[in-house]
Formats: structure tokens, sequence, C-alpha cells
């Protein structure tokens, strides 16, 4: 009997080392987030050339540490669970398909990772003003959104509602 080999964008190859496990929007979100962390809290001390060194040293510490968080955090996984109890959930019609309300649950876990030390009443407006971008085809309004993702928001901090 044949093993079957997972897809490849089942593995998240790191696009240089080819190595399993990649998270880039993690990645860069911790590099973005470390840059400019670094580069003021050096450029304060340091002048203009101290910040520019800082942004960088602060790009690769932070770059791993948002690696780390997207790392806790399996796509793959969130996918399975939340098409497998979807219909489960009180706010999904029952006549919805999986596919309107994935772009949801997706926007919820990876804002999760993104704003990993805020609090979902703090961030729920801006994530509202960008659902239109995120939204897809899902063809949800974000009234019929921001259940959803809330749920995948607060199920990756072991805060489900239920």
């Amino acid at each position: 009997m044949a093993v079957e080999k997972p897809a490849s964008n089942d593995l998240h190859l790191d696009p240089l080392s080819g190595a399993t496990g990649a998270h880039p929007v993690g990645t860069g979100v911790g590099a973005a987030v470390g840059g400019a962390a670094a580069g003021a809290a050096v450029g304060t001390v340091a002048g203009p050339v101290g910040t520019l060194v800082g942004a960088a040293v602060g790009a690769v510490v932070g770059g791993l540490a948002g690696k780390g968080v997207a790392e806790a955090i399996d796509p793959t996984a969130e996918t399975t669970y939340w098409e497998a109890h979807y219909t489960s959930r009180p706010y999904v019609s029952p006549e919805s398909p999986y596919t309107d309300y994935e772009p949801a649950y997706r926007y919820g876990w990876e804002s999760r990772a993104r704003y990993r030390d805020r609090q979902w009443d703090e961030i729920s407006p801006q994530l509202a003003a960008d659902w239109h971008e995120r939204a897809g085809e899902s063809g949800l309004g974000w009234d019929r959104a921001e259940p959803a993702v809330r749920d995948a928001w607060h199920r990756l901090d072991g805060t489900r509602i239920a």
C-alpha cells in the first residue's frame, strides 16, 4: 500500500530553506512589530543611525518571535476543526455552506496571532473595518461574519463562547 504524501500547501514549506513549518504571515508581523519596537528603543539612545540599526536587528528578532506565535497555530488543523464543527454554531444558518464562513474563521485565527497581546473588545472595531478586504467570496457582511471571527479568535485563547 502506498503512503500518500501530504499536499505541499499542508507542509508550510519555508521558501528559502524548504523546511516545513514556515509561517510567513506570522514571521512578517513579528518582524514589523519587533523592528519598530527595537528601532524606537535604540533610536532614542543612539539617534537616527541607531534607529536604522535597531530596526534591522529588531526585524530579525521580531520575525523569529512572530514565527513562534504562528507555529502555535496550525491553519490545517483550524480549517479541519471549523469545517467539522461550524454547523453546530448558533450563528450559522442550516443551509449555509462552510465556504461562506471559512474566510471569517481564518480571519479570526490569523488576527488572534497578529494581535496576541490585545483583547477582543479592543481590536474588534479594527477587524470590522478591515473585514471587507478579508471577506473574499464569502458573501457575509460583518454582522454575520463577526460571530465566526470572534469564535475562532477565542478558540485559540481557550475562551470560546458556546
